[in-house]
């Protein structure tokens, strides 16, 4: 599966947060933009905001493709329900974001990098693919051996984060599962997001 390997803090200070919940958080250090102005921009027209809405929500996730985003969005469309928050679903219950929401990782880049390396079990199984959908009542937890990490153990005591309600998380475990499918307004993005505006941008666009 592709990664970004691109300037994470770059997208960071692009959207004014530290979107990807890093300890070294540029935003700390260059209050303006990106750029050689910095805060001097130019009024956005609807596509560039609806573009910009659309980089959120890829950032958010780990820096999705947009091959990834679309292929979400169109399974949503052909499922039954509201296709926005199916959508939204479909991307909250991907493992790797799972697991940084349990905070068994410090962001979510770390939780690809557990998920990929085998550090994952979902009901007691290994799982290597960070887009496998984990469904409620399925238990995802660490290998015995991986529990040992200060990272994990440190992701899971800091105060800075907490688990959604439609989470429950076993601290002695290292485990936790989904209690019940969340909704838009349960996912704890760092940023506001327009998910009509982007569902209606990927309509037009694909």
């Amino acid at each position: 599966m592709a990664r970004y390997i691109g300037n994470r803090n770059r997208i960071a200070r692009r959207f004014g947060v530290n979107i990807f919940g890093r300890s070294r958080n540029p935003l700390v250090h260059k209050a303006n933009p990106p750029g050689q102005h910095g805060a001097r921009r130019r009024k956005k027209s609807d596509y560039g905001m609806q573009l910009d809405e659309k980089q959120k929500l890829k950032a958010i996730y780990g820096m999705l493709s947009e091959k990834q985003l679309i292929g979400y969005y169109k399974k949503a469309l052909g499922m039954k329900g509201t296709t926005a928050t199916l959508f939204a679903q479909l991307l909250e219950c991907r493992l790797d974001n799972i697991v940084y929401r349990l905070k068994l990782a410090p962001t979510i880049f770390a939780a690809h990098q557990l998920v990929a390396h085998g550090h994952v079990l979902v009901d007691g199984k290994k799982v290597d693919i960070r887009s496998f959908q984990v469904r409620p009542g399925m238990v995802v937890s660490l290998k015995e051996k991986s529990r040992q990490s200060k990272v994990i153990n440190d992701s899971l005591d800091s105060p800075t984060r907490s688990v959604p309600e439609y989470l429950s998380l076993e601290r002695d475990k290292y485990s936790g599962k989904i209690v019940a499918m969340p909704s838009p307004e349960q996912m704890p993005w760092p940023i506001e997001l327009n998910l009509p505006e982007i569902c209606d941008f990927l309509a037009h666009t694909t």
